[in-house]
């Protein structure tokens, strides 16, 4: 696994911020269908993106030539047309194309929890040794897309991803400043998450409000529109990992349904992000999960909602308001134009 520089390396020592890594897996499928898996994500994730070779090519920052080759090269190990070309209407992916692309991100997505944390241990080690302690601020959160694209644009906040339980435990232990969590519809807080708001040495603070639901396959072909649904016509079920909001309002919903999670087929399959379970249903491989509109308009899959949740940041008392506000301002300003999002309630 190489180790990058997120930026450009500066030879002064007065900018020891602008220090970053990036850790990623390069794998390659062997034998008679032989290909990068890195390279084939990117390039089918650019063509299902811009919908033309050209816009791939210009996405991915090389030549026309260089994208068609790779296609070509693709399209040889597999030996199965990955794209369909419409004189007028561009590249657009086949039904093959679509499910190995789905394949890929479901492959990254899995990886991404342990790359995350070691990359926030990595970048905080070599950070302790060129800058003082409180020069950036260390999150742990629950998956969130929406979060994931603030944090990119921002250079002083280190992201590591875990269930809201897990983010929660990692600020009680010290190990980050802020963490990021949901428990799962509106309402008074369920246990443990009423002792994060009575604890005075936190702020919580709503970061913004998402809808969860039922991501099914294409079509709906079960016709699911409840957990008990799920459980009456064997639908199989992907779940999220131990700790997950997103597993703890699964989890009520079976109680409220007079159900337990052992009726749904399949609730010990474990994911750690929305995307991973999407890709599991795109790909035939699963029926339904739970997770947000927005990844299931990603991933082009059914969705039926269930409730609306807040998102909130815990984070320590010490640590500056100042230094989160526009974190804040910005998130919400994204809330206000992203599908199955809104701002926290009270906010203009």
């Amino acid at each position: 696994m190489p180790l990058e520089e997120a930026a450009a390396r500066s030879s002064a020592p007065s900018e020891p911020a602008r220090l970053g890594v990036r850790l990623f897996v390069e794998g390659r499928c062997e034998g008679t269908s032989a290909f990068a898996f890195r390279a084939a994500h990117a390039l089918l994730d650019a063509l299902g993106r811009s919908g033309s070779l050209q816009g791939a090519a210009e996405r991915l920052s090389i030549s026309y030539r260089s994208a068609w080759g790779q296609l070509d090269a693709l399209e040889q190990a597999l030996g199965r047309p990955v794209v369909v070309k419409t004189k007028g209407h561009g590249t657009d992916l086949t039904a093959f194309g679509t499910a190995l692309l789905a394949l890929l991100a479901a492959s990254q997505t899995r990886l991404a929890p342990a790359l995350a944390a070691e990359e926030l241990a990595l970048t905080d080690g070599l950070r302790r040794l060129l800058e003082p302690a409180d020069a950036r601020i260390r999150l742990a959160a629950s998956h969130d897309p929406l979060l994931l694209e603030a944090i990119e644009a921002r250079r002083d906040i280190d992201l590591m991803v875990a269930g809201s339980l897990d983010a929660l435990a990692r600020l009680r232990d010290g190990t980050v400043d802020a963490a990021g969590f949901h428990y799962g519809s509106d309402g008074p807080p369920p246990p443990p998450f009423d002792a994060v708001f009575a604890n005075h040495d936190l702020t919580v603070v709503p970061l913004f409000r998402r809808e969860q639901g039922l991501m099914l396959a294409a079509g709906n072909p079960l016709k699911l529109e409840t957990i008990a649904d799920v459980a009456a016509r064997q639908a199989r079920f992907v779940n999220r990992q131990r700790g997950a909001g997103t597993r703890i309002w699964f989890e009520r919903l079976c109680a409220e349904a007079g159900l337990a999670p052992e009726a749904i087929i399949g609730h010990h399959t474990e994911e750690f992000t929305h995307q991973a379970v999407a890709a599991l249903i795109a790909t035939g491989a699963a029926d339904v999960g739970m997770g947000t509109r927005a990844v299931a308009e990603r991933f082009s899959i059914a969705y039926r909602p269930l409730g609306w949740e807040n998102y909130f940041l815990a984070a320590r008392t010490s640590l500056s308001a100042a230094r989160l506000a526009s974190f804040y301002e910005d998130l919400r300003g994204r809330a206000r134009g992203a599908s199955g999002y809104a701002p926290p309630r009270g906010d203009p």
